[in-house]
């Protein structure tokens, strides 16, 4: 259960099972958005929650859904030296 207020303004994140799939529901205002992103290649990585909510900023929110590590900007996938 969510336990929390979905008009807030806050930008709620749920992960898929496997790291590679995240989705955004926020209020804008006129109602319910939903965002989802599924990355090719990498995992999102994901903070650990220690009462099953987590705040982040708008920066590591950014970095997060660019696949790049958001405790150490760095992409969490390598692209291969043959191209």
């Amino acid at each position: 259960m969510l336990q929390q207020q979905p008009f807030s303004g806050h930008v709620f994140l749920f992960r898929g099972r496997r790291g590679d799939i995240v989705k955004c529901l926020w209020f804008d205002g006129d109602g319910l958005c939903l965002f989802a992103k599924r990355l090719e290649k990498g995992r999102f990585i994901w903070p650990s929650p220690a009462d099953g909510v987590v705040a982040i900023s708008a920066a590591q929110l950014a970095y997060m859904l660019d696949g790049i590590d958001w405790r150490n900007p760095r992409r969490s996938w390598r692209p291969s030296a043959a191209g």
